[in-house]
């Protein structure tokens, strides 16, 4: 994949991802997923959720509201501080996110720098308007919040906000779910859902947009607590970029896991963290060589964050984040106690007394980046073939198998086809197809990333069996019809 463009074309062309409603000119930063788009999105969610919630006894979930109450967001710090700088060309009137700008035009960090640092760096690099060659107004934040009406218009409503993350319910909803779910600390609270940011420059395709989905948890531990899973990927490598190796200009290095430790690299729980999140998406076929973790300069950091490490993809647009963890500490727990009056700390029945618990790790994971990821791993142009192979993860597929009949005008081999069609559909998402010739029938399937096409022919009716073909090897296997769905059960592991 030479640029995200092309993947952008690809997605709408085979019914994966659309401009919103294009019809009427789009909205810049919002998509919709077409009929192979949100079979992939859910199934990466239904992987995600899997893996960090169904198969782990520490960690339990909850849906929190998209719109609440807006102290949640005062208590946050979010009315105040969930900023980015904007410049405006004094003449065109063209918007830009600063930070953005200067990274594209310079190639240095500039996130998190204020006022005074953008228009210093503005002024000494004679920074212009790139699309009329003008100077720009002042910086000035911009407050990236979407803000709503609850109630009816006029006297009796209210400003709301849409969430611009779904962490802050998992904080005010702290009590009530450990005490539901009687876990013990550590553990962890998961959601998946909705966010929106008001972002002034949506770019990049599905990477930096305005309505997207978060796959998020929060881990509470007590003050000072050791990760006691860290045993499980002590010999795991990362591709680190530490602080320091970014102020000395290095390149990233290989280091296992149990040697960042001794060296005090990082914490423990971001370590483990770091390596689990890296495991997944390696373990749902993308490739290790692509990943790095990079640790936030001091500017960088969020006002909660006493440190954060991203897990950076290598896009066709250079090294960027896809997953945050931040330490957040007690920060969020404190303030949604200040400013509720209400007690959330955890008693702790070892010392008995009351603590208040720290989130030392919040793996953060956007659905829609998660969804780039997986797609520009797959995604490949085969010359034997003369098409497109997208070569997913079974796990994700969003159809596991085809079922053709080797001709449409025999009315046996129809009938056998869709009756084998509707008992695999039952277990499987499916897809029947009788139009064209078999390979042009491959063809479609392998651009829209299903592992398994599986052909009625007249020998079927014979012996009561079928060729099932594999997409990455093209290899093909006679498997009796009462195998088939125990056959493509263990494919798909």
């Amino acid at each position: 994949m030479k640029n995200i463009d092309e993947l952008a074309v690809f997605c709408k062309r085979k019914g994966f991802v659309y401009p919103t409603a294009e019809i009427y000119g789009g909205l810049s930063g919002f998509y919709d997923f077409g009929p192979y788009g949100v079979e992939l999105k859910n199934s990466i969610k239904a992987e995600w959720w899997r893996t960090h919630v169904l198969q782990r006894a520490d960690i339990t979930g909850m849906d929190g509201s998209i719109i609440t109450n807006p102290q949640v967001w005062e208590a946050s710090g979010h009315i105040s501080s969930f900023t980015d700088l904007l410049l405006d060309c004094k003449k065109c009137g063209n918007r830009l996110r600063a930070d953005q700008f200067i990274e594209e035009k310079l190639g240095i960090k500039a996130e998190g720098q204020p006022v005074q640092g953008i228009k210093q760096i503005i002024s000494e690099k004679r920074l212009k308007c790139p699309k009329c060659g003008s100077g720009f107004s002042e910086p000035k934040s911009f407050n990236l919040m979407f803000t709503t009406m609850v109630g009816p218009v006029g006297e009796n409503s209210s400003i709301a906000y849409l969430r611009p993350e779904t962490a802050q319910l998992m904080f005010a909803c702290f009590k009530l779910v450990s005490e539901n779910a009687r876990l013990k600390l550590p553990f962890g609270i998961a959601q998946t859902g909705k966010a929106f940011r008001n972002e002034i420059s949506p770019r990049d395709f599905l990477f930096r947009v305005r309505e997207f989905e978060q796959m998020e948890i929060e881990y509470f531990i007590k003050p000072g607590q050791d990760c006691p899973f860290l045993g499980e990927v002590m010999n795991h490598t990362l591709n680190v970029l530490s602080r320091e190796m970014q102020k000395k200009k290095q390149e990233p290095k290989k280091i296992k896991i149990k040697d960042l430790i001794a060296k005090e690299i990082m914490l423990s729980w971001h370590a483990y963290w770091l390596a689990f999140e890296q495991k997944w998406f390696t373990g749902l076929g993308a490739k290790k060589e692509n990943f790095r973790v990079r640790q936030h300069l001091s500017e960088e950091k969020s006002h909660y964050a006493s440190d954060t490490w991203d897990l950076e993809y290598n896009f066709p647009f250079g090294w960027k984040e896809i997953l945050g963890v931040a330490n957040r500490a007690d920060f969020d727990l404190k303030q949604h106690m200040k400013n509720s009056g209400q007690d959330l700390a955890w008693f702790d029945q070892e010392t008995g007394k009351k603590i208040i618990p720290h989130v030392i790790a919040e793996p953060s994971l956007g659905v829609e980046r998660a969804f780039l990821v997986f797609m520009l791993e797959a995604y490949e142009y085969n010359k034997e073939r003369d098409n497109i192979v997208l070569k997913l993860h079974p796990k994700l597929a969003p159809i596991k198998a085809a079922v053709f009949p080797l001709v449409s005008n025999k009315p046996e081999l129809v009938n056998l086809a869709k009756k084998v069609y509707d008992d695999l559909k039952n277990e499987f998402s499916c897809f029947y197809d009788s139009a064209g010739s078999i390979g042009r029938r491959y063809a479609r399937q392998d651009e829209l990333g299903t592992p398994f096409c599986i052909t009625i022919d007249f020998d079927s009716i014979k012996s009561n069996d079928a060729t099932i073909r594999i997409r990455d090897s093209t290899k093909q296997e006679r498997i009796k019809l009462s195998g088939l769905k125990q056959k493509i059960k263990e494919m798909i592991q």
